[in-house]
This record gives structure tokens, C-alpha cells and sequence, in this order.
């Protein structure tokens, strides 16, 4: 009792004191904190993602790995490099496959890198044997598949492999992003599974919609706490048996149900792991009950976004409200992108006559850097804003010219038309002209030019672009004799055409075969298969 009153004695003297020292001006008397200063600073204290994004049960793990890799077994397509992974016993051959197939699979679908695929491995069946092609070749095989950079990198690393490696592919997922070019963290991860058995996960684009469904994250899916988010995810979730068929379960499931629109939830074999699917039935629920004026006040037992303890600070939860018609396509969430730069590009389609009379075409090489490195393509030219077409057209002759080494005026160019091609950046349109040289002037100057037979160009090292180019050409030239040859019908008897000449806007100079011609060998879409002749007659 004696300690409890002296205590109280000495608070209520230090009381007294701190009173006193205040109303001398010595002592500032404390200030408590308004509520809002309070909110601001806890606002500013970062939170960690909830539970609610995370599988924290083990038992669920095992049953949606159990099932993802049940419906893999019985749902799976049957794919070239899936089949080397699965029955090549030479570990590098069956590293090396595994590499070529998620190379040419980035940005390219599935459909068009089978046909690919088979060529590049008939071709090149060994790192060894890619090493030792020519990026001449390899921008062949390639020609068509976009992105050409990837090829040049496949091969740099093939020989880097064969001089610095002694020829062995990587054999661990570090050692694959740190010594293969072009490899980053995904493409490391899906080889050392699927060739390796590296326990690992591999988030592709399918992964990061998968994922993002499966634990509602909402959050930008470019972010960093998005980006680390799910990587711990892949790598909970993988299977230590099946590594790599987990993964391409994974990628199968994204691809085939889980699609960027039009998911078929019914058809998902984890739909009961998928807290957006539930997020979608808890709305439909809610909505139910406004319709029918039933609200009732006890809540859903189906789990709500809101049940991250964190919502609203939470950087994995979305910042933007719920949208009932898009469902689970709410997530994952992206940025919007930039649309694309718009470019012009002149181009030339020249022409001369080869040595056996059938037309060669001019195309030169572009630099070994930047956008379609080391590519060929008709000569052409960048078109500026601020200069007119007209001083375009000469700076394109002038180019041509030193090609040549000739002189080439604009005024002998002839329009053909506009192609557009879309690059994942750039909106470009090809402005077309084309001319044909006179015997003489058609002898090329420099190394990075060479003439080519049509069958030839079409096996050629060239962009798609290119193509739509040389397609829109022949197209133009095969409507201008078809015009001509049926102007000819008409003006004569329709046995009589011995023969047909033309000078059309593409400059080439037609003439038929002397022969009896007759209205329906004219229409025959066998002498003339890109033209409509009976509409143009």
C-alpha cells in the first residue's frame, strides 16, 4: 500500500512540474495527432500482398496439380518439340530442341512454328550443325516468322556454344540465362523444366492470365509486385515430378480454356481453385438478389475479392471497380499500349531481263542492326514528313543509282499502289513504284545487291513485307496484259490474236507467244489465275 501511494505522489508531482515548466514557456505542451495525419502516415506504409493471392494450403496444391496434369494427359496436342523432349535420350539434342521451339514460339503462334520448326530440325538436328550454317542461311529458314532478330540470336548462341561451351548445351536454368543470348527468365525456365527437369516455374504470357485468374489479382500485370507475385506462384505451384508437363499444362491451359476472351470456364479442370470464377457466381448472386428484392443479410459462403484483409492497399488487388460483363476477363489487367509509330516507305520493284529471258529483280541488303537486320528487300527509302514525295523519289533513284552505277531518273518510275504491314510497333505503309532497265544499265555496283529470279526472290532471305510488296506488283502487271489481251479479243476476230504488247504502269514490257488465241482460252483462269478476266472484259 505504501509503494502504490508513493508512487502515485511522485506522478502527480511530475505532473505538477511539466504544468508549471509549460506555463513558464520552457517546456511545449504535447500536441495530440489529428486523424488525418494518422490515415496519411499509414497510407504510406507499404502492405503485403494478402493470403488471398497466394495458395497457403497444401492439400490444394496437390489436388490442382493432380488435375491440371490429368486433363494435360488426356488434352494435350501433339507438338514436334514435345515429342523430342519427350523421347530424345541425348541431353543436348534434346536442350537444343527444347531452345529452337520456344525461340521461334515467342510472339509467334503455335499453328504457324510446327511447319518451321520440322524444316529448321531437318536442316540443323544439332547445336553443331546450326553453328556451323551462315546467318545468310539462317535469315533464310527464317524469312516469314517475324521478329528476325530471334534466328540471328539462336545462331550467335549456337556458336558460342560450340567455341566457348565445347559444345554442351547449358545444363541448369542459371547457367541458361546467363550463357545463351536472347534467353531471359521465362525461356531459362521453360527449358530446364521441360528439357532438364529443373523444378522450376516458367510465367509466359498464358501463365500470367492463368495465374492472375486462379488468386484475383487485378493489379497492372506489368508491375513489379504483379511480376514477383507471380513467379513465386509458378514456383509453388510446379510439380517436383512433372516439372516441365506442368508448365506446358500450364501454357495448354492458357492457350486452349483460359483464353484472353471467351474463356471456357466449364470446361477448366481447376475451376474450383479460381477465385475470379467465384468472384463472378458472388456478383450473380448479388445481382439475384437485387432483381428479386430478397436481399438477404447474411453473406455469400462463396469468398469476395474483399476478402484480401489488405483491399485497397494491397498491390496486387485491382484499382479500377468490377465489370460484371467482362467477368473473369477483369483480370488479368494491362496497361494500355502506345500505339504504333506510322511510317512510309518508298519502294522500287526494278526489273531487268536475265540471261534465259526470265525478269530478275533487284534487292539489296539492309545493315546488320536495328529492325529486319541483314534482311533484303526492293530498294527503298524512309519518307520524311517535312519533304515532299517528289524530292523522295529522286533521294530513291539517286540510291539506286549508286547501286547500278548509273544515272536513274524519277521521272521513268511508274506508281503501282500501297501495301500496309504492321510490325508490333510500327504501322507501316509501302509506297510502291517500279521500273525496268534497259540492258545496259542493269549491272549491279556494290556487295550488298543482287538480282533474283522470281523463284528465287520467294525463297530469298525477306521480310512479309516484302512479299505483300512483290505479290501487289505481279498482281498489277497480270491485270494490265489481261486488260489488253481481251481489248484485242474484242477489237478482232476471236481466232485472230497472233500477238499481244504491252506497256503497262508497271513498266514491263508484255508479249504473248505467237498463237491462236480464242475468247475462252482468254478466260481460262489457268493462263492468267490472279485476274477476274470475264469482269474486266
Amino acid at each position: 500500500m505504501r509503494s502504490l501511494f508513493m508512487s502515485r505522489l511522485r506522478s502527480t508531482m511530475h505532473k505538477g512540474e511539466r504544468a508549471g515548466l509549460e506555463a513558464a514557456g520552457v517546456v511545449k505542451p504535447k500536441r495530440k495527432r489529428s486523424k488525418t495525419a494518422v490515415k496519411e502516415e499509414e497510407s504510406t506504409i507499404p502492405s503485403s500482398p494478402s493470403t488471398y493471392h497466394t495458395f497457403h494450403d497444401a492439400a490444394d496444391v496437390v489436388l490442382l496439380r493432380s488435375q491440371l496434369l490429368r486433363w494435360y494427359d488426356k488434352e494435350k496436342r501433339e507438338l514436334p518439340w514435345r515429342t523430342l523432349a519427350e523421347t530424345e535420350s541425348d541431353l543436348n539434342i534434346r536442350t537444343y530442341g527444347v531452345w529452337v521451339s520456344e525461340i521461334m514460339l515467342q510472339q509467334t503462334q503455335v499453328a504457324t512454328v510446327i511447319d518451321y520448326y520440322n524444316k529448321w530440325m531437318k536442316r540443323w538436328p544439332t547445336v553443331q550443325d546450326l553453328a556451323a550454317a551462315t546467318l545468310e542461311e539462317v535469315n533464310q529458314m527464317w524469312a516469314g516468322l517475324g521478329y528476325y532478330s530471334r534466328g540471328k540470336r539462336l545462331h550467335e548462341g549456337a556458336q558460342k556454344v560450340v567455341s566457348e561451351l565445347r559444345g554442351q548445351m547449358p545444363r541448369t536454368v542459371n547457367s541458361l540465362l546467363k550463357q545463351l543470348p536472347g534467353v531471359g527468365r521465362y525461356t531459362a525456365g521453360a527449358i530446364g523444366s521441360i528439357a532438364l527437369g529443373q523444378v522450376t516455374g516458367a510465367v509466359d504470357g498464358n501463365l500470367i492470365r492463368v495465374l492472375c485468374r486462379l488468386r484475383a489479382i487485378g493489379a497492372d500485370s506489368t508491375s513489379p509486385a504483379v511480376t514477383e507475385a507471380l513467379w513465386s506462384l509458378a514456383n509453388t505451384l510446379v510439380d517436383p515430378e512433372r516439372p516441365g508437363d506442368f508448365n506446358q499444362a500450364m501454357m495448354e491451359l492458357g492457350a486452349r480454356v483460359c483464353t484472353p476472351k471467351g474463356p471456357l470456364c466449364s470446361q477448366c479442370p481447376v475451376q474450383s481453385h479460381c477465385h475470379s470464377h467465384r468472384k463472378v457466381h458472388v456478383k450473380q448472386e448479388a445481382n439475384s438478389r437485387k432483381l428479386l428484392g430478397k436481399l438477404d443479410k447474411k453473406p455469400s459462403v462463396l469468398p469476395d475479392i474483399e476478402d484480401c484483409m489488405n483491399s485497397g492497399t494491397c498491390p496486387l488487388c485491382p484499382s479500377e471497380p468490377w465489370d460484371d460483363e467482362l467477368g473473369v476477363q477483369n483480370f488479368p489487367r494491362k496497361p494500355a499500349k502506345k500505339p504504333p509509330r506510322v511510317e512510309r516507305t518508298l519502294t522500287c520493284v526494278v526489273i531487268r531481263a536475265g540471261e534465259e529471258g526470265e525478269d530478275e529483280y533487284l534487292l539489296t541488303q539492309r545493315l546488320n542492326k536495328g529492325l529486319l537486320a541483314g534482311m533484303w528487300e526492293f530498294p527503298s527509302l524512309l519518307q520524311e514528313e517535312k519533304s515532299s514525295e517528289m524530292k523522295q523519289k529522286k533521294a530513291l533513284c539517286a540510291e539506286i543509282s549508286k547501286k547500278l552505277g548509273t544515272r536513274l531518273t524519277d521521272s521513268l518510275l511508274q506508281h503501282v499502289g500501297e501495301v500496309v504491314h504492321i510490325f508490333s510497333h510500327i504501322h507501316q505503309t509501302y509506297v510502291v513504284h517500279s521500273v525496268r532497265l534497259k540492258d545496259g544499265d542493269s549491272q549491279t555496283q556494290t556487295e550488298n545487291a543482287q538480282w533474283l529470279s522470281k523463284s528465287a526472290l520467294q525463297g530469298a532471305a525477306v521480310s512479309t513485307g516484302v512479299k505483300k510488296v512483290f505479290i501487289l506488283f505481279t498482281q498489277s502487271v497480270c491485270v494490265c496484259v489481261c486488260v489488253c489481251v481481251c481489248v484485242c479479243v474484242c477489237a478482232h476476230a476471236p481466232c485472230c490474236v497472233t500477238e499481244v504488247s504491252c506497256t503497262c504502269r508497271s513498266g514491263l514490257d508484255y508479249h504473248s507467244q505467237k498463237a491462236d488465241f480464242s475468247i475462252a482460252s482468254v478466260v481460262n483462269y489457268s493462263e492468267f489465275p490472279v485476274c477476274d478476266i470475264t469482269g474486266l472484259h
